[in-house]
């Protein structure tokens, strides 16, 4: 499909997915980026991203870019993707509020022939379910013959230098052939590694949510592993070296699962799949299992302090790494917090060390106040949590010195070789 040239895209919500979405489409129409977060927004226009997605060099290039809080600003545009999250409630339930929110954002500049494009996880038919009516009851124009939606979803890996936004092959879908067209051809003028146009919204919203749920089930499988194998006393990661070297072997590795998507995703597709009648076993099994890591590490370090002769209450514990992931400052949905709470609950003074966080955030997410530098010699225990690239680079020798002359080093994502440390999952 020939893309009118008049197209204007906006882009509602500027975070790890919003950002470099919006500065790729700027190299080749008008776009405005438009966030709630004023402090956001002044850091962008400033020419900075504290999420580091995008570097100053790429910003200042984008000079097709305008930043904005202002509803205002969005009622030239005719295109709107909303790039917002999609959470889990404290009972893990989905929670709509900034989809809703966005919604009704774009409802209120909605005009006749206009487009909105999702890119938020949902469940399938969720975009026709819960966002369709919010557009159509703020902007008073009726779905698919005053206004048209598509939906394309995010595939972004925070940090990941390598795998960008233009180079993820890209599922597109719309609410009519002729729509799914436009918004095929629309991403394909910025996505060099290709698109995929699937059949209907709720195919491409499915396939989405079951990304993330098949690498979830995949690592609980690991995960289990890895606790039976510890009772036997094999080493994990020399048994998954050793099964790797059959071509169809999959390298998963076990660990904590955080972050936005695969902590997240598998319980949109349950919440949807109870609602129909069907109670998903195999999904749920590994959401339990994987959200209980944190619980398993904390009590295997207790085992091994206590085995040292070390008294675990009044112990001091350093954490290297509170992201969810390593060398990113993604601190969403991070799972190292549910060690910090367990080994609190023995009694445990733990200090967290994260040069890549946000204090800030750290301490409005979760209460959590990261120490500035580590000193030497006063810990009874380090944990490993996260593979950060300037852990690998201080050195295991370094990292050691941090605790007493008795101490444990438990690595959690095999940074160093296993004779290097005392404990790993």
């Amino acid at each position: 499909m020939h893309l009118p040239h008049e197209l204007k895209v906006a882009v509602v919500g500027l975070g790890y997915v919003g950002l470099p979405l919006a500065v790729e489409f700027s190299k080749h129409r008008p776009v405005v980026g438009f966030d709630i977060n004023n402090a956001r927004i002044s850091a962008l226009r400033e020419g900075r991203d504290v999420t580091l997605e995008i570097s100053d060099a790429e910003l200042a290039a984008a000079t097709g870019m305008k930043y904005t809080a202002d509803i205002e600003d969005l009622k030239d545009c005719n295109v709107y993707i909303a790039t917002v999250p999609t959470p889990i409630d404290h009972h893990k339930r989905p929670d709509f509020g900034p989809l809703v929110g966005a919604s009704e954002t774009i409802g209120r500049v909605l005009k006749k022939d206009d487009v909105v494009i999702y890119e938020s996880t949902v469940y399938p038919g969720a975009t026709e379910e819960e966002c369709v009516p919010v557009l159509e009851r703020m902007s008073g124009l009726k779905f698919n013959v005053d206004f048209f939606v598509g939906y394309s979803p995010e595939r972004i890996n925070p940090g990941d230098k390598a795998h960008r936004v233009t180079d993820i092959k890209k599922v597109t879908s719309g609410s009519t052939p002729e729509i799914a067209d436009l918004v095929d051809g629309l991403y394909r003028e910025i996505i060099v590694a290709g698109t995929h146009k699937a059949s209907s919204i709720r195919v491409a919203e499915a396939a989405k949510v079951i990304e993330n749920t098949q690498r979830d089930v995949n690592i609980a499988l690991i995960n289990e592993l890895s606790i039976i194998f510890n009772r036997m006393g094999i080493d994990t990661e020399s048994v998954l070296q050793a099964a790797g070297t059959k071509w169809n072997f999959l390298p998963f590795r076990p660990g904590l699962v955080g972050g936005h998507c695969i902590g997240v995703d598998p319980y949109y597709l349950t919440h949807k799949a109870q609602a129909i009648g069907y109670h998903p076993e195999i999904i749920l099994a590994g959401r339990r299992l994987n959200d209980s890591m944190g619980s398993y590490v904390a009590s295997q370090l207790v085992k091994a302090l206590t085995k040292r002769q070390i008294v675990v209450s009044g112990s001091r514990v350093l954490i290297m790494g509170l992201t969810f992931k390593e060398n990113c400052p993604d601190l969403r949905n991070t799972r190292v917090v549910d060690i910090v709470k367990e080994l609190r609950e023995y009694g445990v003074e733990v200090d967290i060390y994260d040069p890549w966080v946000s204090k800030e955030e750290a301490h409005h997410e979760y209460g959590i106040d990261p120490i500035e530098q580590p000193a030497k010699g006063i810990y009874d225990a380090t944990i490993l949590a996260v593979a950060h690239g300037r852990f690998a680079e201080l050195g295991v020798d370094a990292i050691r010195a941090f605790g007493k002359p008795k101490n444990v080093l438990y690595d959690l994502k095999y940074l160093f070789p296993a004779e290097a440390s005392d404990l790993r999952l």
